[in-house]
């Protein structure tokens, strides 16, 4: 029953978050309409003319610090790319992944914009644009080591990065996280996988995104298990209420869907178009 229950909500969340921006719902008398004259979000952001954009500067590919040194990644170059088209300077500000939420509603940035997933959770603190990308969380092992599935993992030691999708997964698989020994949490996933294969961590919850990007760069290193954890897709959180910038968000993504830019950069970066746009076919189910 709670299950059913918890799913009606999220229901009901999405479709507040996405109506305005595909053009549906209108206003009840308690409430002022979404994107109503009191919303300068957009307005103020132009008028400074850019936005700062926080990110987690070690997850290869969306965003990290490349071999010359300066901040790269698919979802560096795409914000830049949206920042163009509302007519700003995107300044990429690196943060911590844990005070994320805390960095936006204080005006520290104006989005969070890195593999960010859209959990119910998140719903209720930030203003999601639309989705983008489709995601796994998976757990990644050695390569030489001789966990195959998660039962394996049992009296081990499974980490993930702190506030991360990885972890809320992870806690959410009851069996998985009961049986293990201990769940470490590291500020970045870098770390993390440094200990990965020692006697300080035997697995480690992650995006498919980003160890299927770090593997591609170091082969022969580490393996997933066949087992994923779960289900996810990446949006861009504006600050609550900011509806207009969120609005002009999702059309720039649009506008960048239509001219085969967002393709381009996903070749790029993926090998393939892996953006998806069609957000109407996701259910409530795909937002625990």
């Amino acid at each position: 029953m709670f299950k059913k229950v918890s799913i009606l909500l999220v229901l009901v969340l999405i479709m507040s978050i996405f109506a305005v921006g595909c053009g549906g719902g209108g206003a009840s008398e308690e409430e002022p309409a979404a994107g109503a004259d009191n919303d300068t979000s957009l307005t103020d952001l132009t008028a400074k003319g850019e936005i700062v954009v926080g990110i987690d500067d070690q997850f290869p590919p969306m965003g990290f610090v490349g071999e010359d040194g300066e901040i790269t990644g698919f979802d560096v170059e795409l914000a830049k790319l949206v920042a163009e088209k509302l007519g700003v300077e995107a300044k990429i500000q690196p943060i911590d992944w844990s005070a994320k939420e805390m960095e936006l509603n204080s005006g520290k940035i104006d989005v969070i914009w890195n593999g960010y997933t859209i959990t119910a959770d998140r719903i209720k603190q930030v203003e999601f644009t639309k989705p983008y990308l489709n995601n796994e969380q998976v757990l990644v092992v050695a390569q030489d080591s001789s966990y195959q599935k998660k039962a394996d993992l049992e009296g081990k030691v499974v980490g993930a990065q702190v506030e991360s999708a990885g972890l809320d997964a992870l806690n959410a698989d009851a069996e998985l996280s009961a049986s293990v020994a201990d769940i470490p949490e590291y500020d970045d996933y870098m770390s993390a996988l440094l200990d990965l294969g020692s006697s300080r961590l035997d697995a480690l919850a992650i995006d498919k995104i980003l160890i299927g990007y770090t593997m591609s760069q170091d082969p022969g290193k580490y393996r997933m298990l066949d087992e994923s954890l779960a289900d996810e897709y990446y949006g861009i959180g504006c600050a609550k209420g900011a509806v207009a910038l969120r609005e002009a968000i999702d059309k720039a993504l649009d506008e960048l869907y239509e001219d085969g830019s967002i393709e381009a950069l996903s070749t790029k970066w993926f090998g393939e178009n892996i953006v998806i746009r069609d957000v109407d076919q996701l259910t409530a189910d795909d937002f625990k």
